[in-house]
């Protein structure tokens, strides 16, 4: 077993201040490779149950309430002639918010819909060939889990989406429809009410959305790291709540909320880190 430095900075105190005792063998995930994007999605087009493309067909215009992201499925290949590369393909589902105006005094309806929107990446998330079987089920108890192989697994995270344009247009302009819509997974389908509409006649939403994302490939495996000792809490369990007041007593006051900084003390900020353009990263649309 190697010596662990117990005199290396922020590796000589444990949770309790202990020092380090060990170096334990832990089996964990590791990311093999990772990318972020910043997409501006132009167009995306927004398909609507029966009863919300009606109100969409008789809307004189339409605006963007919110977006959310109700699931991203993933599929991962490996690329060939490049050993340890995978393409990770990514299928983003959207609930698109819209408020459809139609009448200048009315107020407006307030309908859901879906886009879908599909990127790829290419990551390396080096090579394995065997097979994990765990002892986790019992086959007289529950249905045993089958074997995983060692292929590395796409995880995605994605920021709360930004709705930054919605507009109206011809559904004539308009192809595909039917094939995406046949792809839906049922998980996505069952949270509207009722079946999509797939209709060359009448009007057609699109919306314009800003995501960010992060995509990793990671794989698990072993690793030794120190160990300081068994962490026992340091906090005795109660079951007082604490008074409103005094709780809030405790909040510093939001000074930059009433007094926000100023241009150049807002620069200065900026400066300190550049911000993210997402090119070089891998991902693409």
């Amino acid at each position: 077993m190697p010596d662990i430095p117990t005199g290396a900075a922020g590796l000589n105190t444990g949770c309790n201040g202990n020092s380090i005792t060990e170096a334990v063998c832990i089996d964990t995930a590791r990311v093999y490779d990772s990318c972020a994007d910043k997409d501006c999605l132009s167009d995306l087009r927004v398909w609507f149950t029966a009863p919300a493309q009606a109100v969409v067909d008789a809307a004189a215009t339409v605006r963007c309430r919110s977006c959310e992201v109700l699931n991203v499925f993933s599929e991962i290949e490996k690329v060939p002639f490049s050993a340890g590369y995978y393409s990770v393909d990514a299928t983003f589902f959207f609930m698109v918010a819209l408020d459809a105006f139609t009448s200048p005094t009315a107020p407006p309806q307030t309908v859901y819909g879906l886009s879908v929107y599909s990127k790829k990446a290419i990551l390396y998330g080096a090579e394995g060939s065997v097979r994990v079987f765990s002892s986790e089920y019992s086959p007289a108890i529950d249905a045993q889990s089958s074997a995983t192989a060692t292929n590395p697994r796409a995880k995605i995270q994605v920021a709360s989406p930004i709705c930054l344009e919605a507009r109206l247009g011809c559904a004539c302009d308009c192809s595909g429809g039917a094939e995406l819509l046949a792809g839906i997974p049922a998980a996505v389908q069952n949270i509207f009410d009722g079946d999509f509409v797939d209709s060359a006649v009448g009007r057609a939403a699109r919306v314009t959305i800003g995501l960010f994302s992060i995509i990793q490939l990671e794989r698990d495996v072993q690793l030794l790291i120190p160990a300081y000792d068994f962490c026992f809490p340091n906090k005795e369990c109660t079951n007082e709540a604490m008074d409103p007041c005094e709780a809030f007593r405790r909040i510093s006051f939001p000074v930059a909320e009433f007094f926000p900084p100023e241009a150049n003390t807002a620069s200065e900020e900026n400066n300190q880190m550049p911000p993210f353009t997402g090119s070089g990263c891998g991902c693409g649309r």
